[in-house]
């Protein structure tokens, strides 16, 4: 069986670059469908016999009618060909409240041919995938409102101690989905799910809460054929050079600065019962340039930024950052405008200003830092950097979210 995997589509991401005129639509949006088409037209060139997608088709879970059209368009393409399709809904695509549909729905209601949305762990045996001699075991995301409501009449419990209830009742479905699976056909899982001691990626700069994580075991088991997961970004095999693959191909195309390293992927397997061959198709993603400079004098200022920025040739199209820090009393000598003519060949260009403070906030002679309260404590941090009033009341209320969360658990 040939089977095509891929996740975190994310296709309306438009946070750099400008719109196109011919289509009306942001670049960034055209690099997201570019990557797409890519992998549609090789389900079908290479006649592919199942499409795996691991979650995440959109940012958020209340995508704009248009960028609905575009996703719709191409899986209908997958459909016409007469490939089956398996649409795991992820926590992008998937509403906190109770009742509300999620962004795969429209699958589902109109019951498009080969199209099968996965909004509920279940287990799907060759009458489920139009006879194709194959066994799937589906894992979406668990939403907020499934906590909520597991949680209801359990108010001794934390959130924590939740989580692992609910993530030892997954495991014991999953086991029982393993072990009803007929030995003789291929079993594939996948999940839209944190795995421990998977490497993130620029997705999880932040996150606050906890995250449902499946134990690498659960998944490693040799009566599994291919595990297809999703929802961390950084592409890797958690099972490499052993049976079977346990694979997070990433997302399709470079969401912001914190994957700007990272090469994107989808996966092509070759698999039947107890052998999986994989092969890495990598895509042909807009790159990001990540520069930085540090300021120590104004002389020669504007040589020194412009000698950390890419040359007009690498920066043709791309997405450049430069991160610059400096003296506060720099800050007005630094010639943005020379910097954004300089790359002007680049799609975005975006100049991240790091003033720093010469002199360190004192405490009082009979004060340690480690007695100080962790709010107080934080507060004299945002005074000591650069942070703004405004940035620092926004990172302020954030923190407070941890704070609370660990009070609550303690």
């Amino acid at each position: 069986m040939k089977l095509l995997h891929f996740a975190d589509a994310h296709i309306d991401m438009a946070n750099y670059g400008r719109h196109d005129p011919a289509s009306g639509l942001p670049v960034r949006v055209l690099d997201f469908l570019k990557s797409l088409d890519t992998i549609v037209e090789t389900a079908i060139r290479e006649r592919v016999d199942l499409v795996l997608f691991a979650g995440d088709a959109y940012k958020d879970r209340s995508p704009a009618p248009t960028f609905q059209r575009e996703w719709g368009r191409r899986i209908m393409r997958l459909s016409q060909a007469g490939i089956r399709t398996l649409l795991l809904v992820g926590n992008h695509d998937i509403s906190p409240s109770i009742g509300r549909a999620h962004t795969l729905q429209e699958f589902d209601t109109l019951s498009v041919p080969n199209v099968r949305v996965i909004d509920r762990p279940v287990f799907l045996g060759p009458q489920d995938l139009g006879g194709l001699p194959a066994q799937v075991i589906g894992l979406p995301w668990a939403p907020r409102s499934g906590l909520m409501a597991f949680q209801a009449g359990q108010e001794e419990n934390t959130a924590p101690q939740v989580f692992q209830t609910l993530e030892e009742i997954l495991t014991r479905q999953t086991q029982a989905f393993i072990e009803q699976a007929d030995p003789s056909l291929p079993l594939l899982l996948t999940a839209h799910v944190s795995v421990q001691g998977a490497k993130f990626g620029g997705e999880r700069l932040v996150m606050l809460g906890n995250d449902l994580t499946l134990s690498p075991s659960l998944l490693k088991d040799p009566r599994l054929d291919y595990v297809a997961l999703g929802h961390i970004h950084k592409p890797q095999n958690l099972n490499e050079n052993q049976h079977p693959p346990v694979i997070y191909p990433g997302s399709i195309e470079r969401v912001d600065f914190g994957e700007a390293g990272d090469d994107k992927f989808f996966i092509v397997a070759e698999v039947e019962r107890g052998r999986a061959s994989v092969d890495w198709r990598k895509l042909d993603t807009r790159p990001f340039l990540d520069c930085y400079v540090s300021l120590q004098s104004s002389e020669n200022l504007t040589a020194q930024l412009l000698a950390a920025l890419p040359s007009p040739q690498q920066a043709e199209g791309a997405i450049v950052r430069l991160v610059v820090e400096y003296p506060r009393e720099l800050d007005s000598a630094i010639d943005e405008a020379s910097l954004r003519e300089a790359m002007r060949p680049a799609l975005d260009f975006e100049l991240l200003r790091r003033p720093q403070l010469n002199s360190r906030t004192r405490l009082a002679a009979d004060t340690t830092l480690a007695a100080l309260p962790a709010r107080e404590a934080l507060q004299l941090y945002w005074q000591s950097t650069s942070v703004s009033p405004q940035e620092a009341e926004s990172l302020s209320q954030l923190a407070e979210t941890i704070f609370s969360a660990e009070e609550a658990s303690d």
